[in-house]
């Protein structure tokens, strides 16, 4: 059965944090997150028939949202967000539901990641996925999964531990 309008605005309340931190972090850029949301939203309307109640909501719109931002690197060629290139505060006032989850430090840090533990992760930590979900939307084994999401915490913790000392 379609995706109705009243469930399609429940997925958007419940799942919509969510996908925009997710969007922000793999973007880095607040505009960049808000098209790749909007977007997203798009093709879910577009794809609502496919739609499976009560079947992985956030898993759904989360691989959706990951072939938006694969789409638009592909059509832009946009560089991957570095260190120095922290995203820019918004000029027009816009609730930000990362920003106190995770500061430029933090983003500075996921940028020094590999691609595939950087998406591995944020799918996890900040998409609020299952490891198994990831790895079902990845089309990886559980046990890769796993080991990326390991292996960029590690990661994270030795450049913001650096980043500290040359701070202090």
């Amino acid at each position: 059965m379609p995706l109705s309008i009243a469930q399609f605005n429940s997925l958007v309340d419940e799942h919509g944090p969510a996908l925009y931190r997710t969007a922000y972090r793999m973007m880095g850029d607040q505009h960049e997150a808000e098209d790749i949301v909007q977007e997203t939203y798009r093709s879910a309307w577009k794809s609502r028939e496919r739609y499976e109640a009560g079947r992985a909501d956030r898993a759904w719109l989360m691989s959706i949202l990951r072939r938006r931002v694969v789409d638009r690197y592909r059509r832009k060629k946009l560089p991957l967000v570095h260190g120095d290139q922290a995203a820019e505060e918004a000029s027009v006032p816009c609730y930000d539901p990362a920003a106190n989850e995770l500061s430029d430090e933090m983003q500075a840090a996921l940028s020094t990641l590999a691609p595939e533990l950087k998406e591995s992760l944020l799918l996890v930590v900040v998409g609020e996925l299952t490891h198994q979900e990831v790895a079902n939307l990845m089309h990886i084994p559980l046990g890769t999964v796993l080991s990326r999401v390991s292996r960029a915490r590690r990661k994270l913790r030795e450049a913001l531990l650096a980043a500290a000392r040359e701070h202090a």
